[in-house]
Formats: C-alpha cells, sequence, structure tokens
C-alpha cells in the first residue's frame, strides 16, 4: 500500500484541509497519514477563526512519522505563518523529502484569508525548490507571480514566472477563469499542457482544491508521471463535483468517496 502524507489545517465540517485529504487518500486506495499544522474553526459558510500549532509541536509532529513511516508523496496545504513554513522546510530538508505536492492555501472557497500577508517571501524562498509540483488557483497565482490573469496567455506567462522561484513544474487551477470549462495549465519541463473538462453547476465547491492536489499527490505516489497524475487528479475531482453534497447552508463538500 502506498503511503501519502498530508501537512496541512484541520476543517472541522470536513469538506476541506485535512480532512478532505484524508477522505481524497483513502478513495485512492493509498494510507493517508496527517500532520495538522493550525486548528480553524469554519464550515460552509464561513471562516470564524485560526490557531496555529507551535511550530515545534510541528516539527514534533513531521518527525514522529517521518522517522517510523516513509511516505511515497506527500501533500502541504495550509501553511499560515512564516514560523510554521521554516518548521515544515526544515523537517522536509532534514528527512530529504520527494514527490512533494505544494498547494499555496491563500484564502478559503468562503473568502477566509489562510496565510499571513508577511509570510509569502518565505514561502517561496523555503518551500518552492522542494516542490515537484505547486498548484496555485488563478487568484492564487496572480498574487505569485504579479500578474493579473484575464486569459490563458497571461496563465503561461504567469506559471513561467513561478516556476523560476524554483519549483519542478507549476499546475494553475482555472476553474475561476471560464463559465463555460474548467482549464487547468500545466508548465513543466518547458512545455505546457492543458487540462479541460465541463465546468459543473454547482455551488457546492468546498474543498476542491485540497482535494485535486492530494489526488495529485496520490497518483504520484503510484508512481505516475505529473502530467498524468495530473489528468487523472482532474478527472476525479470532476466526478466528485458531479456527486457533490448539498450538506450545510453554503458552498457544500464535493463528494470525496464517489467512487467507493
Amino acid at each position: 500500500m502506498k503511503k501519502v502524507l498530508s501537512i496541512a489545517g484541520s476543517d472541522p465540517s470536513g469538506g476541506a484541509g485535512i480532512q478532505a485529504d484524508i477522505k481524497t487518500i483513502t478513495a485512492h486506495k493509498h494510507y493517508a497519514m496527517a500532520v495538522i499544522v493550525s486548528l480553524t474553526a469554519q464550515n460552509t459558510t464561513a471562516v470564524s477563526g485560526v490557531l496555529d500549532c507551535l511550530p515545534e509541536f510541528v516539527e514534533s509532529q513531521i518527525d514522529s512519522v517521518l522517522s517510523d513511516i516513509t511516505p511515497d508523496a506527500i501533500k502541504l496545504g495550509m501553511l499560515s505563518n512564516s514560523n510554521i513554513m521554516h518548521s515544515v522546510a526544515k523537517m522536509l530538508k532534514q528527512y530529504n523529502c520527494k514527490n512533494i505536492v505544494l498547494d499555496p492555501v491563500m484564502v478559503a472557497t468562503t473568502g477566509g484569508r489562510l496565510m499571513d500577508d508577511n509570510a509569502l517571501g518565505v514561502y517561496i524562498d523555503e518551500l518552492f525548490a522542494l516542490a515537484r509540483v505547486v498548484t496555485p488557483n488563478l487568484p492564487e497565482a496572480s498574487v505569485l507571480s504579479g500578474i493579473e490573469i484575464k486569459n490563458i496567455d497571461d496563465m503561461r506567462a504567469a506559471a513561467i514566472k513561478i516556476s523560476n522561484y524554483g519549483c519542478k513544474s507549476v499546475l494553475i487551477k482555472g476553474g475561476h477563469w471560464r463559465e463555460d470549462a474548467a482549464v487547468d495549465l500545466l508548465y513543466e519541463n518547458g512545455e505546457f499542457t492543458e487540462f479541460s473538462a465541463i465546468k459543473i453547476d454547482t455551488k457546492n465547491t468546498h474543498g476542491t482544491g485540497c482535494t485535486l492536489s492530494s489526488a495529485i499527490a496520490c497518483n504520484i505516489a503510484s508512481g505516475l508521471n505529473v502530467k498524468d497524475s495530473v489528468k487523472n487528479a482532474k478527472d476525479y475531482v470532476t466526478n466528485a463535483l458531479k456527486n457533490a453534497i448539498a450538506i450545510g447552508h453554503g458552498n457544500g463538500p464535493i463528494n470525496h468517496c464517489w467512487n467507493l
């Protein structure tokens, strides 16, 4: 059984964060491990609070896992402040971790801020070079690149700029761009690949980004290359959206277990 570690924040409503990652990894029939770096108070309507773990305890959690179990892939989700980012980077370097999927979680689906504004420089400097693939959505890609993204050419320019931070490949998730299709753009080894799917008409999209990055990590853990991993992950998320669950009063969760 392949083993996938998620290092991220907790979503008590179950749709995003660590909870979404565990569901996604399990749905891929892999063994899920989790290091919680932040507790959030959130549901389908809003993020009402964030309580960060002490960096030393984050390091202790990671050390406990990696000293005992070697993951086949690692997904990095919400990392809210520069001290936590430094601790995570330190431990990943110490254990020479591979197959890292970095998902720049900055803002929740409901609009709540999940990363300190002053932490972005540390995030880029310490984590991007460790990543096999970075998976920003359009707003995150705009922040990371400094480019206002309005079309596919802007996505290409942003992907190139983000790759210059040292990551091996960049996947810009384009679900916010077009009304008729969800177009994602992968930049790897100087080449672009577009992944397009019919846009599902649903408000229940809570956890989409977390789930996609976790699914990519699962496919990489299975031995697939990044391009095939992205393709399979996008198919998985599209079906999770088709089977999204009307739970809660806001943006309900996608169905991570649609294939079980």
